[in-house]
């Protein structure tokens, strides 16, 4: 099954102290690129983030957001720490005798100075595991979404397929009936000149003629390249590039099939084969 490079997912657990969350936004790119967005206590669980992402995906763009949400103030203990006030009083002293004027600090500005009260804080060690278990379980249900979205991807590639195949079938009668068509019209011209029609002049005019207009090489690879479409499409996997490679040939043949032609009818097929093509590498361009 081949696997879209869109899709989103997130998942949270409750922790010690508090509930952590995982999100996950990834985008078609060319390779494995990862951006995360945390909070700067928690920048040491990056590698666990990215650990994660690159053993279940192989191409993408992915953001990747990590937020922890301590517990309810109603659960966190009142009271203050000795050591913290300590060092605050120390700190107000030294103003204030620098500053005899300078007001001094109320009990709730105490109270409310950074390390005083001290909430149920979990260390970042502490929830390492539960980030990893977490940051798997989130890259699991990203995998899902974006094969998901491939399924149908692959089923669009596949209604492509089957139209541009159509088209070389339709193709590939109508050289003998245009080589018929010149040939007729160039003895009727050759009749009204007054030459002979059967003078082998015609026939290597005819052969030249062939030779110019010949697809039957570009209809043959053309076709070849469908049915290796086809093949890498129903293997599956990460077969992005490839299929972006068969895209860049199919359209190759193409525009090669469309000057070549010299009937209403093969430029006609060759202007849908490339407008189906375009549509393919469209989609493929999201392919992981």
């Amino acid at each position: 099954m081949i696997a879209s490079m869109t899709g989103f997912a997130a998942a949270s657990r409750e922790v010690a102290g508090g509930q952590i969350a995982v999100e996950l936004k990834s985008v078609n790119h060319r390779y494995l690129e990862f951006q995360s967005r945390l909070a700067e206590d928690l920048r040491a669980l990056e590698p666990v983030l990215r650990e994660a992402v690159a053993a279940g995906l192989k191409r993408g763009k992915v953001d990747c957001r990590l937020t922890f949400t301590p517990k309810a103030a109603g659960e966190r203990g009142l009271a203050p720490d000795e050591r913290a006030m300590a060092s605050l009083a120390q700190a107000a002293a030294a103003v204030s005798r620098a500053f005899p004027d300078a007001r001094p600090l109320s009990v709730s500005e105490v109270l409310h100075w950074p390390g005083v009260l001290a909430g149920a804080e979990v260390g970042v060690e502490a929830l390492r595991e539960d980030v990893a278990a977490l940051a798997a379980q989130a890259v699991a249900e990203l995998s899902q979404t974006r094969e998901r979205e491939g399924a149908k991807l692959a089923q669009v590639l596949g209604e492509r397929l089957k139209s541009m195949s159509e088209l070389v079938a339709r193709a590939q009668p109508l050289l003998p009936e245009v080589t018929k068509a010149f040939r007729d019209k160039l003895a009727a011209r050759l009749a009204e000149a007054g030459a002979n029609p059967a003078d082998e002049r015609i026939q290597q005019e005819v052969v030249l003629y062939c030779a110019r207009i010949d697809v039957d090489e570009e209809l043959e690879r053309l076709a070849a390249h469908v049915a290796e479409f086809g093949r890498v499409l129903a293997k599956g996997g990460a077969c992005g590039k490839r299929l972006d490679f068969l895209c860049q040939e199919l359209n190759r043949e193409a525009n090669t099939l469309g000057s070549k032609s010299v009937s209403a009818d093969m430029t006609r097929i060759s202007v849908e084969l490339k407008v189906l093509i375009e549509q393919m590498r469209e989609q493929v361009q999201n392919i992981e």
